[in-house]
């Protein structure tokens, strides 16, 4: 008995199963990027706002007034924003050798210190320097949070660039300076003199300044109230290189 030859089904290739996925994994790339842009355009900043006019709250400080609604042992919020007239050059001085020694020079990366933190964190086997410019910073407490997420680092950078060519490296600092944590509800230099030394930050000493700017990396732990050997050895570097 004649049976009609049946032609048998090619099982579809490695290569072609890989590159059905490749093709899809593009698709699904393209799509979460195309997301991530409409994201960005709705939360983008009015720069123009941001260069001029009173300094607005930061992300960080509105967290802490929602924390301390939450939590009534928290120390009520310090912060009076000042404007960078009223800051003394050696405090700005200390915060930018402290911080972000190019600050003027970069255009919101450093990749200089950037290689030398990665180096300096290779040697040690530990992450403990970052190279995060004021810039940065700046976008972080301001727009941001604390958190690790990686998709909020990527955001980070791209805000960052926005502020550049927006913002003057002038406002960027004055901003800085006032929404910079200093303790535990204490934010802005102006908040952290008067906290401190029960002085306005116009009269602060080359001292003063120098332990201003030693605060800045860890704030709760390490602060003129403190006055850990940490704190004090980091005060005296900043103090020598002013």
């Amino acid at each position: 008995m004649w049976l009609p030859f049946r032609k048998r089904r090619r099982r579809p290739s490695r290569f072609g199963v890989y590159g059905r996925y490749v093709r899809w994994g593009i698709r699904v790339g393209l799509m979460l990027l195309a997301l991530d842009i409409f994201y960005l355009i709705h939360i983008w900043p009015d720069w123009q706002q941001l260069n001029q006019g009173p300094i607005a709250k930061s992300r960080f400080i509105q967290g802490y007034e929602s924390r301390r609604q939450a939590d009534k042992s928290l120390p009520a919020l310090r912060w009076r924003p000042v404007a960078l007239s009223r800051i003394p050059k050696k405090v700005q001085r200390a915060v930018i050798v402290a911080e972000d020694a190019r600050f003027y020079t970069h255009n919101g990366f450093d990749v200089i210190a950037f290689r030398e933190a990665m180096d300096y964190n290779l040697q040690t086997r530990k992450m403990k320097y970052g190279a995060s410019t004021l810039s940065q910073q700046t976008v972080k407490n301001m727009f941001f949070t604390g958190s690790r997420n990686p998709l909020r680092k990527w955001h980070e950078l791209i805000f960052t660039v926005g502020m550049e060519f927006n913002v003057s490296k002038k406002r960027i600092l004055e901003t800085y300076l006032n929404i910079a944590e200093f303790g535990k509800g204490i934010y802005g230099v102006e908040a952290a003199a008067q906290h401190y030394w029960g002085r306005n930050v116009s009269n602060l000493n080359r001292w003063q300044a120098a332990q201003l700017a030693a605060t800045l990396p860890s704030p709760v732990k390490h602060n003129p109230a403190t006055r850990t050997k940490v704190f004090l050895q980091r005060a005296q570097r900043v103090y020598q290189r002013m």
